[in-house]
């Protein structure tokens, strides 16, 4: 039977969306996502700056992404040659969404954590040696600021990287004074940014 056309079609939100690797071992590969209000996922164009930034620091590197959403950061990171990524989300879907596609990749190294952000640094704190900081827009300020102050309590390695994405309104986002900016770009309303932490005294 043929559809009808003028039919009420599903709203798009019920049906996954997609991201796609750019670069490293699962180069082009298509993952399917949640398409949900408030999911945000890293737009290609603006991950592969990110990625040409990072370029001399991801081997080997130990990432941890507080607000993973779609897992776009972190599993781009372990497709370049990242040794662990820690992917934190509060969000049950979301969580469900993420370990699929870390079974899909079959991605060693990766591991999804079911807590919100702030109580994940509650924690004991690990080193990493790349943070990636994309909180939801409307809580952006405050959740920049908190997970900066805590994520400078032990859990960056000397000369660590944060990367942060932002409403392209708050032009400072509001981090440790001794953090440096390195490199800053604008796509669209957003604003990405790569702070990197003091090296080791001395």
């Amino acid at each position: 039977m043929t559809q009808d056309p003028r039919a009420k079609r599903p709203r798009a939100r019920a049906y996954p969306g997609s991201i796609r690797i750019i670069g490293g071992r699962w180069r082009s590969r298509r993952l399917p996502v949640l398409t949900s209000e408030g999911l945000r996922p890293t737009p290609d164009r603006v991950r592969e700056t990110l990625f040409n930034w990072l370029a001399p620091f991801i081997d080997g590197a130990r990432c941890l992404d507080l607000f993973a959403g779609s897992g776009a950061l972190c599993l781009e990171a372990l497709s370049r040659g990242a040794a662990k990524v820690v992917m934190v989300e509060r969000s049950a879907d979301a969580q469900h969404q993420l370990r699929a596609n870390v079974d899909l990749l079959s991605a060693d190294g990766a591991e999804v954590v079911a807590a919100d952000a702030l109580d994940y640094l509650r924690g004991q704190a690990t080193l990493f040696d790349i943070v990636f900081l994309d909180p939801p827009f409307a809580i952006a300020d405050a959740m920049i600021r908190d997970c900066g102050k805590r994520l400078a309590q032990g859990w960056l390695r000397p000369a660590g990287l944060v990367y942060v994405e932002a409403p392209r309104t708050l032009h400072t986002p509001p981090l440790p004074s001794d953090w440096t900016l390195k490199k800053k770009g604008v796509a669209g309303q957003v604003n990405f940014l790569l702070f990197q932490v003091p090296p080791a005294p001395g």
